[in-house]
């Protein structure tokens, strides 16, 4: 059923369908709110579960810099009331249409080429090789195929996360600040995200970038994902960095809103290091100067060892 679900999508889609790698079943489609005249696109990119469409939905990612914040958030719950109202079935042809409509939607309401902040990242100089490492950042994501879960719902009595917000930085009128809640489940990172984008000032943001590492003791695995909401290939740096510092249970999400001035590659500095400083205030690891005494005490012992 799959194969012939990905052959009827080529043959609907043309060049618009792209196979991005067949082994590993991941697939691209650039969609646009018109075929003529194109005003809104996104890109879906998808990576099929072995188990799809049986017990699975598939991954996915959109790639689009002016969808954000609540719209985001909207398109992904209607994307997974397709799944759940069509258990077992093939879906990918009802997921296209369904960001189609919505690309139709938003660009009859806006009226405008390029609305939100689909121009800040034009203006942060996104080129062919931050394309090519956005896509390298996703493909990397195909190991953990048990992403599928953020559609299972375990149940409606888990609680909301207490979120914690750390310090803002600004540089050159750009302002970054990181948000840190503590989570098990893919339900709780859409409840921290839904909390967040109730808040005005976030939801306002150019950009929400967020990343998460949930440890599942049964697998002895984690469950993992990142999105970078328009700044290319910064969810995929900021998930990187949970993974060098091997923290768990752990959600980070870093908000900037754009100030004018363009920053380079100064920007994932600011995302990671304000990432990195709240997780050092909550806890989560040791700062620099602890660090730094732990080894200077591990190397004294070592040499009374010795002598």
């Amino acid at each position: 059923m799959e194969i012939e679900e990905v052959e009827a999508l080529s043959s609907i889609y043309g060049d618009e369908w792209c196979v991005i790698d067949e082994a590993s079943r991941i697939f691209c489609i650039k969609i646009s709110s018109d075929l003529e005249e194109p005003k809104l696109t996104a890109c879906l990119q998808i990576i099929l579960p072995s188990d799809y469409p049986s017990a699975a939905p598939p991954i996915y990612q959109i790639n689009a810099a002016w969808l954000r914040g609540p719209e985001r958030v909207k398109l992904a719950n209607s994307l997974e009331d397709i799944y759940v109202e069509h258990p077992g079935e093939s879906i990918l042809y009802l997921w296209v249409e369904r960001v189609r409509e919505f690309l139709v939607e938003k660009s009859q309401c806006s009226g405008a080429e390029h609305p939100g902040k689909d121009s800040t990242s034009a203006e942060e100089g996104v080129d062919d090789d931050d394309d090519e490492e956005y896509l390298s950042d996703f493909m990397a994501l195909k190991l953990n195929t048990e992403n599928a879960h953020l559609f299972m719902d375990p149940g409606h009595d888990e609680e909301l996360p207490l979120i914690k917000h750390g310090n803002p930085v600004t540089d050159r009128r750009s302002t970054f600040q990181p948000h840190l809640a503590l989570v098990v489940s893919p339900r709780q990172v859409k409840m921290v995200l839904e909390k967040l984008y109730m808040n005005k000032k976030i939801a306002s943001a150019t950009h929400n970038i967020y990343a998460y590492r949930i440890y599942c003791e049964d697998k002895n695995s984690f469950l993992q994902d990142c999105e970078d909401d328009g700044e290319t290939a910064a969810g995929g740096r900021l998930l990187h960095l949970l993974q060098i510092l091997d923290v768990r249970n752990v959600m980070v999400v870093v908000s900037r809103w754009y100030g004018g001035i363009l920053l380079g590659p100064d920007r994932f500095k600011h995302i990671n290091n304000c990432a990195r400083n709240i997780l050092v205030e909550e806890g989560y690891i040791a700062s620099v100067n602890e660090a730094a005494k732990s080894g200077a005490k591990t190397k004294r012992a070592k040499s009374r060892k010795t002598k």
